[in-house]
């Protein structure tokens, strides 16, 4: 983590996202620091994964540490999925809106291929 992620909060880092929907979650400040500092770590594995390209690592070795990655992306993804489950979808199938049950399904099948 950098000097600057240290004093980042959930207010500075609201960004438009051109790929994403006009649809916004607010997230509570232990959530989104958890969130954060895993995709921080991730953040470093990648880095050092270039790291060991520049560094003429072993094949096999490499891979290891892309696997590792994967499995730490797959992990963040699950993390949103439950969190999104309790509070998104809940709120809106209270509220009448099954259009988030194809939504989610939409979603799981992306994120097992």
């Amino acid at each position: 983590m950098n000097k600057d992620e240290k004093n980042i909060s959930k207010e500075e880092t609201v960004v438009e996202c051109p790929c994403c929907s006009d649809r916004k979650k607010k997230r509570g400040e232990k959530e989104y620091k958890d969130l954060i500092n895993r995709l921080s770590r991730i953040e470093g594995q990648v880095r050092g994964i270039k790291r060991m390209l520049e560094e003429d690592c072993y094949c096999i070795d490499v891979m290891r540490q892309v696997s590792a990655t994967t499995s730490a992306l797959n992990s963040f993804n699950r993390i949103m999925m439950s969190n999104h489950l309790r509070s998104c979808v809940v709120n809106d199938l209270k509220e009448g809106n099954e259009e988030t049950i194809d939504e989610v399904l939409d979603a799981l099948q992306k994120m097992m291929k």
